[in-house]
C-alpha cells in the first residue's frame, strides 16, 4: 500500500513541468521579464495565425496572462495580458518542456520557488 501511494505521488509529481525564468531570459516590451505574480496562465500562439484578443477572450481571466507569441511580433501588454518573448532557442526549450504541439494553447503555472514556476493544469488546446 505504501509502495502503491509512493509510487503515484512520484507520478502526479513528475506529470506537470517546472520552468525557471531565471534561467531562460524573456522580454516584454524593452525589459527583461522579472515574474512576480504567484499565478499566470500561459497562452502560447502565433499572431501570423491567430488573433491574440480573440484568443485570450476564450481564456479565464481570474489571473495575468503571459502571451508567448511564435512569431516573435512585439506588442504591448495591456491590462491583465502582459506580452513576453523571446529568442528561438527559448522558445523552443519553453515548447518542448511543456510538450505543445498545437497553437493556440494555454496552462496554468504557479510559483514554485522564488523565480521557479511548476505547470499547474494540463495544456489545452483553445479552438477558435
Amino acid at each position: 500500500m505504501v509502495a502503491g501511494a509512493f509510487a503515484y505521488y512520484n507520478y502526479k509529481f513528475s506529470e506537470y513541468r517546472f520552468f525557471d525564468f531565471d534561467a531562460h531570459t524573456f522580454y516584454t516590451d524593452k525589459d527583461i521579464f522579472v515574474p512576480d505574480a504567484p499565478k499566470y496562465t500561459v497562452l502560447v500562439y502565433s499572431s501570423n495565425m491567430q488573433n491574440r484578443k480573440e484568443v485570450a477572450q476564450k481564456l479565464k481571466k481570474n489571473n495575468p496572462i503571459l502571451a508567448i507569441d511564435l512569431y516573435q511580433k512585439r506588442f504591448k501588454g495591456e491590462d491583465s495580458m502582459i506580452a513576453i518573448t523571446s529568442g528561438m532557442n527559448t522558445l523552443l526549450k519553453f515548447i518542448q518542456r511543456f510538450n505543445i504541439y498545437e497553437v493556440p494553447c494555454a496552462f496554468e503555472i504557479i510559483r514554485y520557488k522564488g523565480t521557479r514556476y511548476k505547470q499547474n493544469s494540463p495544456v489545452e488546446t483553445i479552438e477558435l
